[in-house]
This record gives structure tokens, sequence and C-alpha cells, in this order.
């Protein structure tokens, strides 16, 4: 299993985006935090901006897939697409994350 991490700055954007990859079959469940500040390096500059995170949970496999869509889909020209493994997933977890993508 793997968390894929995106940021976007609307709420609006982030349940679009967020409804879409479910919809697609591209993650079980997609988790958007409240706004946070993200401090970043961006043509030239030090920028500060609101952006909503999104927590994708997925299988590996399908992890090529989902990035071609956010950055497909995303807004930002370099959109964040980090996956982090999931060292250890409950049994039950796993087992409905695998049942949904059959």
């Amino acid at each position: 299993m793997l968390i894929v991490l995106t940021s976007i700055s609307s709420a609006d954007e982030a349940e679009a985006l967020a409804e879409a990859i479910v919809n697609a079959r591209l993650a079980a469940c997609v988790q958007i935090l409240p706004r946070m500040t993200s401090v970043y390096f961006w043509e030239g500059e030090v920028r500060r901006e609101q952006e909503h995170l999104l927590l994708i949970k997925t299988l590996a496999e399908k992890y090529d897939t989902l990035e071609t869509f956010i950055r497909e889909n995303h807004p930002y020209d370099v959109p964040e697409i980090i996956a982090i493994s999931a060292e250890k997933v409950s049994e039950a977890y796993l087992s409905w994350m695998k049942d949904y993508f059959i």
C-alpha cells in the first residue's frame, strides 16, 4: 500500500481532485486535511501559500497511472506528488482496499 501526497490551493479544488481520483478507481480513499501554510521556493523566490494536503491511499501497482492522472488534472505546473510506502497496514484495511480495486 502507498500513501501519495499532493497539495492544492483551495478546498473546492481538493474535493474535486479527490473525487475524480476515487471515481477513476486510482485510490480507495482520499483524505483532505484542513488548510495549512506551505513555504516553498518557486521561480527564484521563497513563497508562502495556503494549501490543502491530500492523503491518497492506493496500491503500488496503481502509482504510475495515479501520478499521470494527478499531473493531467492538477492546476499546478509542477504538483507535489510524493509516494510513501506503508510499512504496516491492518489486514482488514488492506483487504478492503484490494476488494475495491477488483
